[in-house]
């Protein structure tokens, strides 16, 4: 069996743009898994396969890849850097036990980095800090290490010191060997001598070195108290403290270079081999109980020797059929072997395990614990489901997922479309857990709800080119309620005589503004007999049918009551039917005459931004109706709630990014119904009108 101390599983994030997928094709490069290297730009590289991703630079979803250096079994997953699509780098750190942050060496610490640096702090993962891109213009290391003190609040320990800027950089020294690496003008990665340290940097170097060392003997009081005393640690003792402070979250080793470049990109490789944790290293997996998802104070303990409990964390469609990403946590998984999915209570059989090479594959016959492999075909496993011993049933901690904030309405063009579609969007629900699906009752038509224009963008890109499925996409729709503010009495009389037997229902009632959410709720006060008790039903038929329809402009109506309190009815030609067409009758009558008013959808809102942009964002709330509710000041920014009309809210996220610079981020959830302006309702009523001539 394999040694897990040299299993490394690593993730690569960032903001869009810093250079996570090219730093990784570095890495295949250098560990000899790909002979050729491909670029970002020229839509070539390894992880990004997909055709939207080649053709945009962006990654969407995110790679596996697995590779060797020196000695050690690396596990790498490139994740995408656009906001919309945090889902993916979400759960891919909630597998991993260590990253890469990537931060562009002009560009610093940018808002995406931010939101994947705060996950990776909720997932306690361990990370290095790669500077990249150190040969563009205005690229500045030392300013980049302040930001990430400042910005982030996080403690970079700074191993490598870049050796000239901008077009001069040529290479990197090592503040802990205090050797120099320099590589030539060939652009291959393994061209470099390592030289003395220039003498214009000794002095930098030294001051680096002292900080170095002085952060890392704090993680062992023996090696501290001997330093005191003048004592020079050696370099096993220093990186042996290195290890443990990184695994600690105390600081985070910092490395700079140019992977496009493919200058520093090794010293990278061997940090991942000597300071990020092996998986027995990680605190392990909590299990929760199934029922309550409460943490039941067991842990998934990583051994190959213990019962089997994996995750999945991602599913992905290919040309081979579905594929399920799975961590195994502990125990070992044979092909042919039957697991229990915990979440669903069915059992699978294992057909075939791949190790993935982006969208190759090596097949495997076993797998254990600390591995992250890809299985093909299993039926009902979901995102986030446990499978484990059929023996031993346990649930390990689920993933949870944003909410959607902006949904668009889509029809296909065609008859023969409309299935094709629901197989197609069945797949994509299954693969990415941030993205719905629901059909709108009202209008017949399907509603897709993502987390950002550019994402549901690639989902209907995806139906088009993937499934082959012609769309229309409508504009973004609001649902309107109607009601009613004042009570009414009122009588009708429904009466019919043509030949033969005739209709005949008189009936007098009430109708008031009912409880907030009460909906429709009928009542009846006749006394004598004045209107049959059999017809009573009838009545209450007539009004809540009409309900669906308000008067105003035709939306459901909501909250009304209404009492049945006195009428007449004649002994040969009242029936049912007449009663339930005289109450319809006293609908259309009397709801004009109740007030009728349009109630819009409020959501609470609640957005992120950084300190210097709160008025900004607060007036531009105040603008869209807005009432804010509370502000509360972080380390990073103030989250500021608020209630604002669903109809002031499209478009939202791109003039949020805006005012902040790219760095705000929001979230929305359905508040309460709450009665329309009059401006507003007199555009709606109006639009309903000219839609329904």
């Amino acid at each position: 069996m394999a040694d897990l101390s040299k299993y490394r599983n690593i993730g690569i994030f960032a903001h869009v743009d810093a250079g996570k997928t090219t730093t990784t094709e570095r890495i295949l490069k250098l560990t000899g898994k790909i002979h050729k290297t491909g670029e970002v730009h020229d839509g070539e590289s390894t992880t990004d396969f997909m055709e939207q991703e080649a053709e945009r630079g962006i990654t969407i979803q995110s790679a596996a890849v697995t590779c060797e250096w020196n000695g050690h079994r690396l596990n790498v997953i490139d994740t995408p850097g656009h906001v919309d699509f945090t889902v993916e780098v979400y759960r891919s750190l909630k597998v991993l036990d260590g990253g890469i942050g990537v931060f562009c060496g002009s560009g610093g610490v940018e808002p995406q980095s931010e939101t994947n640096w705060r996950y990776a702090n909720e997932s306690e993962v361990s990370r290095l800090i790669f500077v990249n891109k150190l040969d563009r213009m205005g690229a500045d290391f030392f300013n980049v290490v302040d930001q990430v003190k400042n910005v982030l609040g996080a403690n970079p320990l700074v191993m490598t010191l870049p050796i000239g800027r901008e077009d001069d950089f040529v290479g990197v020294v090592d503040v802990l060997n205090r050797k120099a690496y320099v590589w030539d003008d060939s652009g291959l990665p393994e061209n470099y001598e390592i030289q003395d340290v220039p003498a214009d940097m000794v002095d930098d170097l030294e001051a680096y070195r002292e900080e170095l060392v002085e952060t890392a003997v704090e993680q062992d009081d023996d090696l501290m108290e001997a330093y005191m005393e003048g004592e020079e640690p050696s370099i096993e003792d220093l990186k042996r403290c290195i290890r443990k402070g990184t695994r600690d979250l105390a600081f985070f080793p910092t490395f700079c270079g140019s992977a496009f470049k493919n200058k520093g990109v090794q010293l990278v490789l061997d940090a991942v081999v000597d300071y990020l944790p092996a998986p027995t290293e990680v605190d392990p997996q909590p299990l929760t109980d199934p029922e309550t998802g409460e943490p039941t104070g067991e842990v998934a303990t990583v051994d190959a020797d213990a019962p089997l409990k994996a995750l999945a964390f991602k599913i992905m469609d290919d040309r081979f059929g579905a594929l399920t990403f799975i961590r195994i946590y502990s125990g070992r998984m044979k092909k042919g072997d039957t697991i229990l999915n915990s979440a669903t209570g069915k059992t699978e059989r294992i057909g075939r395990m791949c190790e993935m090479q982006a969208d190759e594959r090596n097949e495997l016959t076993e797998a254990q614990a600390g591995d992250i492999i890809a299985v093909v075909g299993m039926k009902n496993v979901q995102t986030g489901h446990t499978l484990c011993d059929p023996k031993h049933e346990v649930t390990l901690e689920a993933m949870i997922f944003p909410e959607p904030v902006i949904s668009i309405a889509v029809s296909p063009k065609d008859k023969g479309s409309t299935e094709k579609m629901g197989i197609a969007i069945g797949k994509m629900v299954a693969e990415d857990p941030s993205f719905q699906v629901e059909t709108d009752e009202d209008s017949g038509e399907t509603i897709l709800k993502g987390m950002g224009e550019l994402h549901l963008d690639i989902k209907v890109d995806i139906l088009k080119r993937t499934y082959g499925v012609e769309l229309e996409v409508g504009a973004p729709q609001v649902a309107y309620r109607e009601t009613i503010t004042q009570p009414v009495e009122d009588s009708y009389t429904h009466k019919k005589q043509s030949g033969g037997s005739g209709q005949f229902a008189k009936i007098d009632y009430r109708i008031k503004p009912g409880e907030a959410n009460s909906g429709f709720t009928f009542s009846s006060s006749v006394v004598g007999g004045n209107v049959p008790k059999e017809f009573w039903p009838a009545v209450e038929k007539g009004f809540a049918s009409m309900m669906d329809n308000g008067v105003l402009a035709g939306f459901p109506t909501l909250d009304v009551e209404v009492e049945l309190f006195d009428g007449s009815f004649h002994a040969v030609d009242s029936s049912a039917i007449a009663y339930e067409i005289a109450a319809k009758g006293a609908f259309r009558q009397s709801m004009p005459k109740a007030g009728a008013q349009l109630l819009e959808p409020i959501m609470h809102v609640d957005v992120f931004t950084p300190e210097d942009h709160v008025g900004d964002v607060i007036g531009d709330l105040n603008r869209r109706r807005g009432m804010i509710k509370d502000q509360q000041a972080g380390t990073t920014g103030v989250r500021i709630k608020a209630n604002v009309p669903l109809s002031e809210m499209f478009g939202y996220i791109g003039h949020l990014r805006t005012i902040t610079s790219g760095r705000g981020q929001f979230s929305m959830e359905f508040e309460h119904y709450a009665p329309c302006p009059a401006n507003v309702a007199e555009e709606v009523i109006a639009k309903a009108k000219e839609d329904n001539k």
